[in-house]
């Protein structure tokens, strides 16, 4: 007997085995054939847009000051298990001393790390499917500070949803936090579209306040094209460029319009403020270089150097020119491990970041 037949004959048949549904879903099948034959690719996220510029090209992520020294043992490949000690001197944004403990397989993504003065931070990530991801953070310090993070990420062929709350509770008897939605689909094989939700609210006896921003992101054979577009005002537009295969550069531009949304129609005045960045990374066989200046008088460089297999060195420096003050940081990174880790020929884990 077959399985159509076995459908009709069930209580519930009736919901697919009418001409509307099969017209829907005739409709569905064709929309996903035309849709797949476009060639469309993922185009990524509404938080990473401009990822080639932000976190490739330039060094706010990477820059410090003072001096530091990491240590890296490494027990596994797959699955992926090490642990790292810090030890930071004469930083201001680095503690004396963080252990790190990381453990990662396939589906599973566990990293955990607590310093001298207490502070813990965990994230945990899990994969459904290969499509879905959660993510999770944990953020606990002396004083009552913590922090709860929960995002779920749908990765599809051409496009991304994504949906991330901070802080959300309901033992007041209400619900409070930060929820945020956001989805980046791609048009066209070159242009992306999207748009970002966000609804917060701090506590009961406030009234939520919502925002909406859109972004777009275009891509060429050698270069990439993004902009947001939110809610207050604020533009953001970002361009990368590969120059050659050892070099990339990229420019950043920001405006903030302050009183925009409301200020200026109670008589205040709108204040208009900006900031350009421009960088620059270069790739050589042992080491990495990125420099990068902006409109407010801060020039940044920082080196990286591979001197031994096992061994980093990590130079970094800012000077303000306006302000007249300037900032030196020097870090090694050693990674240990085994001689019969070192000679594993195991395929790494497809960790879920």
């Amino acid at each position: 007997m077959s399985s159509m037949a076995l459908e009709k004959d069930t209580p519930l048949g009736f919901l697919y085995n009418n001409s509307v549904t099969v017209a829907l879903a005739d409709t569905y099948t064709s929309f996903s054939e035309r849709r797949a034959a476009l060639g469309l690719s993922n185009p990524g996220t509404v938080e990473n847009i401009a990822r080639e510029v932000q976190r490739d090209v330039f060094l706010n992520n990477y820059t410090f000051s003072g001096l530091r020294a990491d240590l890296t043992k490494a027990f596994s490949i797959s699955p992926l298990f090490q642990v790292s000690h810090a030890f930071s001197m004469g930083s201001q944004g680095l503690p004396p001393y963080t252990f790190a403990a990381l453990f990662g397989t396939n589906k599973i993504f566990m990293q955990g790390n607590v310093d001298n003065e207490g502070q813990l931070a965990t994230r945990f990530n899990y994969r459904w499917t290969p499509s879905l991801v959660t993510k999770t953070q944990v953020q606990i310090a002396p004083g009552n500070q913590s922090m709860m993070q929960f995002d779920n990420e749908y990765t599809g062929d051409d496009f991304t949803a994504s949906l991330k709350t901070l802080n959300p509770s309901i033992i007041d008897g209400g619900l409070t936090g930060i929820f945020i939605g956001s989805y980046l689909q791609s048009v066209t094989p070159s242009l992306a579209l999207g748009l970002e939700a966000i609804w917060q609210r701090a506590a009961l006896n406030q009234g939520p306040e919502t925002a909406l921003s859109y972004c777009a992101k275009y891509k060429g054979s050698d270069w990439v094209a993004s902009a947001q577009l939110a809610a207050g005002g604020a533009i953001s537009t970002s361009y990368w460029r590969r120059l050659t295969d050892k070099v990339e550069a990229g420019v950043d531009l920001n405006l903030q319009f302050a009183g925009l949304s409301g200020a200026g129609m109670m008589g205040g005045p709108i204040r208009k403020e900006g900031v350009t960045t421009v960088g620059a990374k270069y790739d050589f066989r042992m080491s990495t270089f990125r420099a990068q200046v902006d409109s407010t008088g801060k020039l940044s460089c920082l080196l990286e150097k591979r001197v031994a297999p096992m061994v980093q060195l990590t130079f970094a420096s800012e000077m303000d020119h306006v302000k007249g003050a300037a900032k030196i940081g020097l870090a090694v990174s050693i990674e240990a491990g085994s001689e019969e880790l070192q000679e594993q020929q195991a395929a790494p884990a497809q960790i879920p970041f």
